[in-house]
């Protein structure tokens, strides 16, 4: 066994042909999946201006996966708070605690989780460059406290005042990774596709981490893109629909999720290909033995105590066997 809990990070993937709709009917069907396999939580990204991520909405789309699953912990991986009022996120995830109470995660993220034209739709401040994030989140944590004094607060987030919404900072730096530890909270990395700042993240959060009613000692999770399949081979095909998405993020494009293809050769420059494999050298690729082997090393390196995997595969059926194998890997199958 890990000997660690294993969660799911959906992207909420729109494949080539496909609509969104389908997308949010496959994430509830992998949500309820994911459920009976024993995963830990079930988080979804805030992204915009992607035509290949229908999770746009993403409270929206966690109270759906909420309300059709029983008992797994849902939420976000994140929601990128200087998009929004501290305000609005707080009620937000106040509704949803109140409707699943105990079952809710509110990751936040600094980054805009879109391009410049984007964020100027969205309307932040085209200057923001993510310095404002502490003190948003401490608005944010202001809003969920319970009331104190004998008046209380001018605004008060109802529903969200009081509730015990376990709050998380994500990060691909060492900025929020410094934030979770001086504030005592729970950290996640987003190693799955920017690798190359994990360790000396992790050592950052690690060693200016305080104690807080939240922890009482650091917890990390790491971010991994896993494509599991029944051999090697056809785990490498299915990953080149990710690899493919990847190449075009690169080249400045943007699509819909492609179907796998035998190899890459001759679409990609030898030069893109280094760059790609080493933007997902945290991606786990291959048979569940080779998914066990490369597990252990990434949690012996790493010390994680948790992990949260992604998994970007055209075909729903093999998305779904993906993770049945990952979850086989998890419980020491």
């Amino acid at each position: 066994m890990l000997g660690i809990p294993v969660s799911i990070l959906d992207l909420a993937p729109i494949v080539r042909g496909a609509t969104a709709a389908d997308s949010f009917r496959n994430t509830l069907d992998l949500a309820r999946h994911a459920e009976q396999w024993g995963y830990n939580r079930y988080w979804l990204a805030e992204h915009h201006n992607m035509p290949g991520i229908a999770s746009s909405a993403t409270s929206v789309v966690i109270g759906y996966v909420a309300a059709g699953t029983e008992k797994i912990r849902v939420g976000s991986g994140g929601v990128m708070l200087p998009n929004h009022a501290p305000l609005v996120i707080a009620e937000q995830f106040g509704t949803l605690e109140s409707l699943y109470p105990g079952r809710i995660d509110l990751g936040l993220g600094r980054a805009p989780g879109s391009d410049q034209l984007t964020a100027r739709a969205l309307r932040r401040s085209l200057g923001n460059d993510g310095d404002d994030f502490p003190e948003l989140l401490e608005e944010l944590r202001a809003y969920l406290k319970p009331p104190s004094g004998v008046h209380g607060a001018k605004v008060r987030a109802v529903p969200g005042e009081g509730l015990d919404i376990p709050i998380w900072l994500l990060g691909s730096s060492g900025f929020s990774a410094r934030l979770a530890g001086q504030l005592g909270l729970p950290f996640a990395f987003a190693s799955h596709f920017a690798p190359d700042y994990l360790l000396p993240a992790l050592d950052i959060y690690r060693s200016s981490f305080r104690p807080s009613e939240a922890l009482d000692k650091p917890y990390a999770m790491v971010g991994i893109h896993v494509v599991a399949a029944d051999t090697d081979e056809e785990a490498r095909r299915l990953a080149t629909s990710h690899e493919f998405q990847f190449l075009n993020i690169i080249r400045g494009r943007s699509g819909q999720l492609s179907p796998p293809v035998d190899s890459l050769d001759g679409v990609w420059s030898e030069y893109e290909k280094s760059i790609v494999r080493q933007q997902l050298s945290y991606s786990v690729v291959g048979s569940k033995q080779t998914v066990r082997d490369r597990l252990r090393q990434i949690v012996s390196e790493t010390g994680a105590d948790e992990l949260i995997a992604a998994g970007q595969i055209y075909d729903h059926a093999a998305r779904l066997r993906s993770y049945e194998l990952l979850a086989e890997v998890a419980r020491g199958e």
